[in-house]
């Protein structure tokens, strides 16, 4: 007995509407992180992951996180977050060590060196967050987009990352 292929489903291809709302949406994803990576490197020398690391260790309690909390706030994979702090360790802003109650675990610190950075490159990089995003947007729409984040996210960022944490998906020091 012999199957005969069975034809792919014929997509469902996107409105007009949706395509627009598509392109706008791509546009953001390519031009929006250059801008905020020119900005930052002109600025201060640093990339936008670097900025995000530190930025993240600063309002951490004690200015500490594990690599696996540290990645999940950054939404960078453990593989280049290693890579990112490794340089970050070099330029003596951050120190890595290992959890005395588990050696499998690494925790990253903020260094006052670290501190000073993140607190120089905040208010460029904040100028740039509004001319790019907040300045050209009403209050309405500025909710209206906090609103679409957390519907294609599934959540607001920061539950998202508590709720991960809660649930054990990284592990604490």
């Amino acid at each position: 007995m012999s199957h005969a292929p069975q034809a792919p489903c014929e997509p469902q291809w996107l409105t007009q509407e949706e395509r627009e709302a598509w392109l706008s949406l791509s546009a953001i994803m390519f031009q929006l992180p250059g801008q905020l990576e020119n900005q930052l490197q002109r600025d201060s020398g640093m990339g936008f992951v670097e900025y995000m690391v530190l930025a993240m260790l600063s309002e951490a309690p004690g200015r500490r996180l594990t690599m696996t909390e540290l990645s999940s706030q950054t939404n960078t994979r453990l593989a280049r977050l290693s890579r990112v702090v490794k340089r970050l360790e070099e330029d003596a802003y951050v120190e890595r060590t290992t959890s005395e109650t588990d050696r499998r675990v690494s925790i990253c610190h903020l260094l006052p060196s670290g501190h000073d950075a993140v607190v120089a490159a905040a208010p460029g990089h904040v100028r740039q967050v509004r001319a790019a995003v907040f300045n050209r947007l009403n209050k309405r729409q500025v909710s209206q987009l906090a609103a679409i984040g957390e519907a294609l996210l599934g959540g607001k960022p920061s539950s998202i990352v508590a709720a991960q944490l809660a649930q054990g998906t990284g592990p604490r020091a």
